[in-house]
């Protein structure tokens, strides 16, 4: 436990000193987004990379708390640090609701289960037109205030965002190695044996899919709160391939290869603008190279790739 706490610590440093170094507007912006997709890879690792359950609607979820927020917000006047937790809670108890029966299903089965959830979810974001705007988008969140501090710049946004970033990965490095996160691990190696050790794997998977949602929600009501702006194109099926990606190059079951997964998957296709067209194709095939080659992810991986190269300039140096 001390060990995880010093590698926290050493993180948040990094993440908290990190606008020393990049100080321009522009990439400021784009720390920003990593830190919101962190948030997102986490929550959806929590339910794939611990508990093994894939899910394919995780931007619904994303979605549902920054329409929530907004429409709260926005139209009704409501003080955002109120709609903010009434969004998770309301994702929460729909997720809790929804997981019950789709979390019954295994396999492909579970994925195409919470596929049709993500779009039926983004089709009601663009056909709700009086209440979210339709395609049009919503408008006129106001930035996130306390007192007469406004986040509304990207620095500000910047320590705002990480703030609650840096809250949720200690809160998952903990889970992760508490008794919950080894019945977790323990639904993911196998269910059955995880029922004979006395594990409620129905009830913890509904759980765990619960959590993950909130979470999602948190950054969702962030993220609407960040841009002032939401509109359904945010949270459609190519963004959930998107945070899948993620999680699977960072590494499952790693809080910190979520982190990773998230800042490569966030700066890339900024390097990329001139292949926009072509993201999903791009995703797909980081996806297969890290299946095939460096299955345990970027955070497993390149610890290895380091040790291999190690080894072959000690033999060449004994050659």
């Amino acid at each position: 436990m001390k060990r995880e706490l010093l590698k926290f610590l050493f993180f948040a440093v990094l993440i908290l000193a990190a606008p020393l170094v990049f100080t321009g507007g522009y990439l400021m912006n784009v720390l920003v987004f990593v830190g919101i997709n962190t948030m997102l890879a986490v929550a959806l690792n929590l339910l794939l990379g611990y508990a093994g359950q894939i899910s394919l609607g995780h931007a619904g979820f994303f979605g549902i708390g920054a329409y929530l927020s907004g429409i709260l917000t926005a139209t009704y006047g409501w003080n955002a640090w109120l709609a903010m937790p009434l969004a998770a809670l309301t994702v929460g108890i729909l997720a809790g609701l929804i997981g019950f029966p789709i979390l019954k299903l295994k396999g492909h089965y579970l994925a195409m289960a919470t596929l049709g959830l993500g779009i039926i979810i983004y089709i009601v974001f663009n056909e709700t037109v009086d209440l979210t705007g339709g395609p049009s988008g919503l408008s006129g969140i106001p930035n996130l205030a306390i007192g007469s501090l406004v986040f509304d710049n990207d620095l500000k946004n910047y320590y705002l965002i990480w703030t609650f970033g840096l809250a949720v990965v200690l809160f998952c490095v903990n889970l992760a190695g508490s008794r919950v996160g080894r019945a977790l691990r323990a639904v993911n190696d196998s269910e059955v044996a995880a029922r004979v050790m006395g594990v409620d794997a129905r009830i913890l998977k509904v759980q765990v899919f619960a959590l993950s949602a909130v979470i999602s929600s948190l950054a969702g009501s962030l993220y609407a709160h960040t841009m002032t702006f939401v509109s359904p194109a945010s949270f459609g099926f190519n963004f959930s391939v998107e945070l899948l990606t993620m999680v699977v190059i960072g590494g499952l079951g790693s809080v910190y290869g979520s982190f990773l997964g998230a800042a490569l998957l966030t700066l890339l296709p900024e390097l990329l603008r001139g292949a926009q067209d072509y993201d999903i194709i791009i995703y797909g095939g980081l996806l297969m190279i890290m299946v095939m080659f460096m299955p345990g992810g970027l955070v497993r991986g390149l610890p290895e790739l380091f040790r291999r190269a190690a080894r072959r300039r000690e033999g060449a140096g004994n050659a």
